[in-house]
Formats: C-alpha cells, sequence, structure tokens
C-alpha cells in the first residue's frame, strides 16, 4: 500500500511539473508570438502616445519594446523606446503579422488610426504579457484582417484575391510619406472606377446606413497608391498660358456691342469711398457759404469751408444788433466763458488729465484780465474752469470803479475755490500748466501805458507756459503777449501772425441777425461749438 501511495504521489508530481512546463511554454509563445506586430501605447498626458512595431516583450521584467518608434505622431530621434506595464494606460493593436511575414511585408488594411485593432485598457496592478494581450487564433493560413469596430453586430467581409499580395504596411508607408517632400494627388471618380482591377471586390456591409455611404467612399478614395501620379503640378506653366489682357478685352468688346454695363475691367478705376461719404450723386458742395461786404483775409474749417474775416467796426456792429435783438451782454459773457473753457479743458489735457485718479495733479491756470468787458469774458472762463476742479489764479488790477458786468462776474468767481490776486508779486513763480489772457482790448489802449500792465506783461513773457488769448485785437502793436492760441467770437478778425493758432467759437447769434448787417450767414459749426481755422 505504501509503494502504492508513492508512486501515485510520484505521477501526480511529474503531472504538476508537465503541466508546468506546459503552461510556462504558452505563456513564451504567447510573448513572441506579438513580436513584428505594429501597436499604438498611451502613457497618459504625461508621457503621450507612442506607436511602433513590437522588438521584444519580457514577462520577468513586465516589459515591451517598439522600434522606430513614433511619439505623438512625430518619428523619435531613438531607434528603441521600453515601456513598464506600470506606465502603459491604454494598448492597441494596430497590424497583426501573418504568419508568412518575415519582413516589413504584410497584410493588413488600415483605415483609421485611432479606431482599428485590438484596443486594451492596462493598469499597474496588471500581471504578465499573457494577460495583457489577446491574440486571435492563427490556425488559419490566410492572414488575418481586423475591421473597423464601428458596429458591435457580426460583419461579412467579402476578402479578394487582391488582399493576398503582400502590401506595405501601415509604419513603412508613413516613413515613405515623410521621405516625399511634395506628391500631387489627383482622384477622379470615373478614373478611379475604370481604373480599379478587375478582380477586386469591394467590401460590403450589412445593413441600410452603412452600405451605400460605404461604396461612394471606395468609389473616392479606394484608389491603389500605386496608381496616383507623383509628378508636381506646373502651376507657374498654366498660368502663363491664360492671357488676362485678351480675355478682358474680349469681354468689354461683348459688353459695349451688347449694350451691357461693365463690371470689373481691367483699366477701370472703382471710386473710393471714405466711411461718413455719401455714395448717391448729389449737389456739388459750395465751400464759401459765408460772404461779407469787404474780407482781408480769409480762413477755412477742417472741412474746407471758407470763414472770412470780419473788419472790428463790422464785428462791433454785428453784436449790437445781437443785444438789442435779445443776446444781452451777460447772455454773451456765459457763452463766451462756457466755450473759451471748453477749450481750455481740452488743452490741458482733456479726461487724461482731469480724472479721479489723477487729483494731486490738478492743473494749474494763470488768468489775466483788465478793468473792461474782454477782462469780464476772462472772468466767466476761470469760474467754469474752477468749477471743473481746475486750480485758477485770478489777476485783476484795483480800480476805484469797476464795470457792472465785471462787478457781477467777480461776485461769482468769489463764490468758487479760485483766487484772486491784484499784484504781479502774488502770482506763481514757477511755470503754471497755461496763462489766459484778456488784458487787451481795442478802446482802453491807454492801458498798456499802465506800470501794472507792463509787469504783468514781462511777468507772462518770462513764464514759460502756453498763452490763450480770448478775443484778441486785431493790430500788432496791441499784442504784448505772444500767444500759441486765439479764440475769436462768432467770425474771427484779420488778426496776425502773433495771434497764434486761430479758433472760432459760436457764441449764438441767429442767421438773421447776420443778414442784418449785410453778412450772408450759413454756420461752419457743424456738430460743434469750438473749431478750428486754417490760413488760407
Amino acid at each position: 500500500g505504501r509503494v502504492l501511495e508513492g508512486a501515485a504521489r510520484h505521477f501526480r508530481w511529474e503531472e504538476y511539473l508537465r503541466e508546468a512546463a506546459s503552461r510556462a511554454m504558452i505563456r513564451e509563445n504567447m510573448a513572441t508570438d506579438w513580436l513584428g506586430s505594429i501597436v499604438s501605447i498611451n502613457c497618459g498626458d504625461s508621457l503621450g502616445v507612442y506607436q511602433g512595431r513590437v522588438s521584444a516583450v519580457d514577462q520577468v521584467s513586465q516589459t515591451i519594446s517598439l522600434t522606430r518608434p513614433f511619439h505623438n505622431g512625430v518619428k523619435c530621434l531613438v531607434p528603441e523606446v521600453t515601456f513598464r506595464a506600470g506606465d502603459i494606460t491604454e494598448l492597441k493593436i494596430l497590424e497583426i503579422p501573418g504568419p508568412g511575414d518575415n519582413g516589413p511585408c504584410g497584410d493588413f488594411q488600415q483605415n483609421d488610426l485611432g479606431m482599428s485593432g485590438i484596443r486594451f485598457q492596462g493598469n499597474a496592478s496588471q500581471n504578465g504579457t499573457g494577460k495583457l494581450l489577446k491574440k486571435p487564433g492563427s490556425s488559419s493560413s490566410a492572414p488575418q484582417n481586423i475591421p473597423k469596430r464601428t458596429d458591435a453586430k457580426s460583419q461579412d467581409v467579402a476578402i479578394s484575391p487582391q488582399q493576398h499580395q503582400c502590401s506595405k504596411s501601415y509604419m513603412d508607408r508613413h516613413m515613405e510619406s515623410l521621405s516625399q517632400s511634395k506628391v500631387f494627388r489627383r482622384r477622379h471618380n470615373s478614373w478611379s472606377s475604370s481604373s480599379r482591377h478587375p478582380n477586386q471586390a469591394t467590401p460590403k456591409k450589412s445593413g441600410v446606413k452603412n452600405g451605400p455611404m460605404k461604396n461612394k467612399d471606395d468609389e473616392c478614395f479606394g484608389d491603389d497608391i500605386e496608381e496616383i501620379p507623383d509628378t508636381d503640378f506646373d502651376f507657374e506653366g498654366n498660368l502663363a498660358l491664360f492671357d488676362k489682357a485678351a480675355v478682358f478685352e474680349e469681354i468689354e468688346t461683348y459688353e459695349r456691342k451688347s449694350g451691357t454695363r461693365s463690371r470689373g475691367t481691367p483699366n477701370e478705376k472703382s471710386a473710393r469711398y471714405r466711411h461718413d461719404e455719401n455714395i448717391l450723386e448729389s449737389e456739388p458742395i459750395v465751400y464759401r457759404r459765408i460772404t461779407v461786404p469787404q474780407a482781408s483775409k480769409e480762413f477755412c474749417t477742417d472741412s474746407g469751408l471758407v470763414v472770412p474775416s470780419v473788419s472790428y467796426e463790422l464785428h462791433k456792429k454785428l453784436l449790437s444788433v445781437a443785444e438789442k435783438h435779445g443776446l444781452t451782454l451777460e447772455r454773451r459773457l456765459e457763452m463766451t466763458g462756457v466755450c473759451a473753457s471748453q477749450m481750455a479743458l481740452s488743452l490741458l489735457g482733456g479726461p487724461n488729465r482731469l480724472n479721479p485718479k489723477n487729483i494731486h495733479q490738478r492743473p494749474t491756470v494763470a488768468l489775466l484780465c483788465g478793468p473792461h468787458v474782454k477782462g469780464a469774458q476772462g472772468i466767466s472762463c476761470g469760474r467754469h474752469l474752477s468749477n471743473h476742479d481746475v486750480h485758477v489764479i485770478l489777476f485783476l488790477p484795483n480800480f476805484v470803479k469797476m464795470l457792472e458786468s465785471i462787478t457781477n462776474e467777480l461776485t461769482l468767481f468769489s463764490k468758487t475755490q479760485g483766487q484772486q490776486v491784484s499784484s504781479v508779486k502774488d502770482l506763481p513763480a514757477t511755470p503754471v500748466d497755461l496763462v489766459i489772457n484778456c488784458l487787451d482790448c481795442h478802446e482802453n489802449a491807454f492801458l498798456r501805458d499802465q506800470p501794472w500792465y507792463k509787469a504783468v506783461v514781462d511777468w507772462a513773457n518770462q513764464n514759460r507756459a502756453p498763452v490763450l488769448s480770448i478775443d484778441p485785437p486785431v493790430s500788432e502793436a496791441e499784442q504784448s503777449i505772444d500767444a500759441k492760441w486765439s479764440l475769436a467770437l462768432g467770425l474771427p478778425l484779420p488778426l496776425g501772425e502773433r495771434a497764434g493758432r486761430v479758433y472760432l467759437c459760436d457764441i449764438g447769434i441767429p442767421q438773421k441777425v447776420f443778414q442784418e448787417v449785410g453778412i450772408n450767414y450759413h454756420s461752419p459749426f457743424g456738430c460743434k461749438f469750438v473749431i478750428p481755422l486754417h490760413s488760407t
């Protein structure tokens, strides 16, 4: 009994050893069966996707090696790369070599890199390449064709005799495409259908949805790679054969004979319009809309309108008639102050300078006024500037008796944050941002001989700030301070070169008031109240 028991134990041990050896041999055969296959290995976002041909599979170290690898579609510089099983996230078999494949020649049809082949989802806990991949049975002598996995149902594929021939693999075709710099491929449906091999069968799928579309795709894109011409198309040579001038001349001759409208001829110059111009035909533009009895000097606006100058006597008569019709001195002072302050704010920098972020850099304006109506206009301008957070320093000499208009303007100015001084010593010693000159007047010429006048003129000329003159006089001798800008009221006077650049402001004089003094007037201001004038 002991001898039989020992023999049975020995028999079971030999059977166990044979079974273990068989399993090891099966695993080794399975690992070697995948050599030469083209696979795609996804290693996650950090390492990317690799494609290549399997050159080695090590079950002990759990590694797989690829030759001639491509990383994210770009050929790698190294001839071979090796991956660990723990780094592989997904593995796809793109091409399986047939039994008679000993080189790069293998029968495999690749339609889509991301859809064809056998897919494998892997992680670090998988054990052995025998569990990684599962190859179909290779007992059949014919090579296996792996269809696209677009439908879970069974698909009947008709394999033609041409598929048994040796065709180039996916990797070889990809390498040849990289070596060719330019290949012009022309495909035509009729040529493709006529040049197809007579024995070639088109794969047909069961079902109404994919069958007709598949046949159309084969007719358009199912040509062999050898049938595509590899010569470049000569664009320059074919373009030289086209005589464009002769063709356009023929078109123009035909349209001239037939009476049709010519469009797009080479010699035709199309009219170009600005975004604010009307493309419809309109009346001719009249640029001289203002006529005066006598003009010694003419200006023009940015749009080309001619603005003639008027004499001081005609300008004075115009203001007198306007005052008789209701445009009183107070209204005129207010309108002049608003227009002059708007121009001064623009000269100071506008919104770039006057904003809450620059509250620590308030602009400073020195306002020089005389004891007359011109000075009252300057005081009105200073009041509006002070209301807009501008530091205004008003210079006005002391007089025993002031005009009523000046007294009224000073009363309003005293309610602002502005500063009033009567001595030149109280004016800033450092340059200010802007000097507004309202010292000169047409009537009171004796003021130029006063000591205070000469002192303030010297201060303004020594201060390096730009000067804006409001309604300056005409004579060159009466302008003691050189101005950079001058603001005229209603219509400009014939100002000289020392007046600087001339601007014109609208003080609200009606059109019929101009006609009453003999001026044919049409407003040149458009949408603005202050416009620049240019010497003609």
